[in-house]
């Protein structure tokens, strides 16, 4: 795996997966990803390409998930408990 310093996304503290990213180069990832879906909407409408825009949807969202995995730290299933002045619903 990566080592501390090498992580752009670290590992959610609560569930499965990857929380924000923590360096500058994560921040161009995703930035990139959502430009890249932006512009694949206005390229492929998906109410007249539906197959089309998935397909480009799907890919970009395959190489985010590449990324995690490549530079982000190995997830795993976490949870910890609610502290009891924040389990309140509403305040």
């Amino acid at each position: 795996m990566t080592s501390k310093k090498d992580v752009w996304f670290p590992a959610k503290k609560n569930g499965w997966g990857w929380g924000k990213p923590v360096v500058w180069q994560g921040w161009v990832v995703m930035v990139s990803y959502l430009l890249t879906i932006t512009l694949f909407s206005y390229v492929y409408d998906p109410k007249v390409e539906l197959f089309n825009w998935s397909v480009a949807i799907g890919m970009c969202t395959l190489v985010l998930i590449a990324m995690y995995i490549w530079k982000g730290e190995a997830p795993s299933w976490t949870w910890k408990a609610i502290e009891k002045d924040k389990r309140r619903w509403f305040k």
